[in-house]
């Protein structure tokens, strides 16, 4: 029932409730095939137990040698890991861990061309793969050696160039699966959380309207997707409004509590805003919170019949100050920001964010009962 709480004792049960959610959904398709649902959106913060969770998920698909679920999260990239030739300091590379299913049969796929497809959309590197080895080298300039020949200048890519090099690495797997390529026909399930840890707004909507389109163009296998990235969260949950499942998850002394969002308009937003809340505090912020902030802001406009959000942020027309944090939004809201270099606030900012978020929250209470295990928020000056 939409807005109902599924509590579980521990994260097993959990996942053999998500597993039971899959078969309700495949019964009711008989019925309804037009109202298909095609992924399962799980959104919970960090230590809540998302990773373990995807884990545990898995393990239930596992039976001797066969198994069901194709995952994403920490563990996968724990597959790959750097040889820095420390030696000779120039043959630097990535090794995978060959002993994995993950890698089974790629070689003859031409997964270099397939990987190209999705990198070519975040990254300016390029890349080979030796699967006999089971290393891949990186570069972005090639040059001529001592016999003539082009080659390449082989570099070290940063690690927020490899979590995306790894991200589409899984993603041309995926597609593989998606497609019912014979490899991967054992897929029932996909089971993704936390593609990106570090993403600026920018890529995080590039990354989750991707996937999204992704999952939305095949009827085969049904996606799981947990994450804690709240713009992420709501952009995947604004591109499959007809096809997923959404939920909040959080844990208690009590157990895992899975709250049916479906018809809950807009719940990540109040997510969001728990983030900005959480940073603004810590004084972790950066310039995209500003793009963050506005579209809270615009949510909340439309929803009490203002035109545009200058008329929440200013009490009065001659309110000065209001005046001021308008424009201050409008222009810090745009911009853009880099994947790999996130820009940190400047502390005038910083302050100027804090006071705008603050009387935002003020002037506009949210229901502190959508914040299960949580007290209840108070504005800090």
């Amino acid at each position: 029932m939409a807005g109902s709480i599924h509590t579980s004792p521990d994260l097993d049960a959990l996942a053999r409730h998500l597993r039971e959610q899959e078969k309700k959904v495949r019964e009711q398709e008989k019925k309804v095939r037009e109202q298909e649902k095609k992924a399962i959106l799980i959104f919970a913060y960090n230590g809540t137990g998302k990773t373990r969770l995807s884990m545990a998920f898995k393990d239930l698909g596992k039976k001797d040698e066969s198994r069901d679920t194709l995952y994403f999260n920490a563990f996968t990239e724990d597959l790959f890991s750097w040889d820095n030739d420390l030696e000779n300091d120039s043959e630097r590379m990535l090794r995978m861990n060959t002993a994995s299913h993950f890698f089974s049969g790629l070689a003859e796929l031409e997964m270099e061309s397939r990987i190209r497809s999705f990198l070519n959309r975040y990254a300016d590197f390029n890349f080979d793969i030796d699967y006999e080895a089971a290393r891949i080298r990186f570069w972005r300039e090639m040059q001529e050696n001592a016999d003539g020949e082009e080659e390449p200048v082989l570099i070290k890519i940063s690690r927020g160039e490899e979590n995306i090099f790894i991200w589409c690495f899984f993603l041309a797997v995926a597609q593989l699966a998606l497609d019912g390529q014979e490899a991967y026909d054992w897929v029932r399930f996909i089971y993704i959380d936390d593609p990106i840890s570090s993403l600026d707004e920018n890529n995080a909507i590039a990354v989750a309207a991707h996937l999204a389109q992704l999952i939305k163009g095949q009827d085969r296998i049904k996606v799981v997707i947990s994450s804690h990235h709240t713009l992420f969260f709501n952009v995947v949950c604004n591109e499959m409004k007809k096809t997923a499942q959404r939920y909040f998850l959080s844990h208690d002394s009590d157990g895992y509590h899975l709250r049916n969002t479906n018809d809950t308009p807009r719940f990540y937003h109040v997510a969001m805003l728990k983030e900005l809340y959480e940073v603004a505090k810590s004084g972790n912020l950066y310039t995209y919170h500003f793009t963050i902030l506005r579209s809270i802001m615009e949510k909340t406009a439309t929803f009490h019949g203002f035109n545009n959000i200058g008329e929440i942020i200013k009490s009065k027309s001659d309110d000065q100050d209001g005046t001021l944090h308008y424009r201050y939004v409008q222009l810090l809201s745009h911009g853009n920001y880099s994947l790999f270099e996130p820009v940190e606030m400047m502390e005038e900012n910083k302050q100027i964010f804090r006071k705008i978020l603050y009387d935002f929250m003020n002037n506009y209470r949210f229901n502190p009962e959508l914040f299960p295990g949580s007290d209840t928020l108070e504005v800090i000056t």
